[in-house]
């Protein structure tokens, strides 16, 4: 199956999704029977606090865990049953990824890091640079193309870390606990420019945190305790 953007139709679709995990004798279920639809362009919030399961449902969305039971889709490609090869190509062509560690390679300066995604897709150093020059411009980090990670602020890494991830335009953004390890100003800046990428690109984003400050920031926002979906709430901006 090929994926495909629908306007009309939901971009991500999860249908009756169960994960256990084996502990010991015991079978730990870390979600129940998570069903959801979340449409193109929709900032999403998955909010719950630790152990609730939305770092579960995460890996779920994102293809890194498989299922226990339960199917999820996006695009119409039912990504719970490719192989890891197929999984591998279809992140880089359609999601991106920004998390609470940066994740930035240490030996590579901000710019490199930037282009890695691009790297992945064949496109020339010269040009791929070029673009991810751009983008940390546009992050406000035009001061910082040559640095590496260690002789920049968090901040500073978590904007580099937001212009990778939105540097191949993908369709589906994850940013898991993105503010985790930054002041509340910088928080601000860093969610701010996320919803503007967004925005701009006619993006998903799936934003899961446990502050409920973030949530103000969705469009929607999916609540979870002990694996299950307890409130699916339209938020009023």
């Amino acid at each position: 199956m090929t994926y495909k953007e629908n306007e009309k139709k939901a971009l991500i679709e999860v249908a009756h999704i169960r994960k256990e995990y084996p502990l010991g004798d015991e079978t730990v279920v870390a979600l129940k029977d998570i069903s959801l639809k979340i449409n193109k362009g929709e900032i999403c919030c998955i909010f719950g606090t630790s152990g609730s399961g939305k770092s579960t449902l995460l890996n779920q969305l994102a293809g890194m865990e498989k299922p226990t039971k339960g199917m999820v889709k996006i695009g119409g490609v039912p990504i719970s049953l490719l192989t890891e090869d197929q999984l591998a190509k279809f992140r880089q062509q359609h999601l991106g990824f920004v998390f609470q560690t940066y994740n930035l390679l240490p030996n590579l300066t901000a710019t490199e890091n930037v282009a890695l995604p691009l790297l992945f897709k064949g496109v020339p150093k010269e040009k791929r640079e070029k673009i991810a020059r751009k983008m940390l411009c546009r992050v406000g980090l035009s001061h910082r193309l040559d640095h590496f990670p260690k002789q920049m602020s968090g901040g500073q890494q978590q904007r580099a870390g937001i212009a990778r991830a939105f540097i191949t335009q993908p369709a589906v953004v994850f940013a898991d606990e993105p503010t985790g390890n930054l002041d509340s100003k910088t928080t601000v800046e860093v969610m701010e420019m996320i919803c503007s990428f967004a925005k701009d690109f006619n993006q998903t984003i799936i934003l899961v945190t446990h502050d409920p400050e973030m949530a103000s920031y969705a469009d929607r926002v999916v609540k979870l305790i002990d694996g299950e979906i307890i409130s699916d709430t339209i938020v009023s901006h």
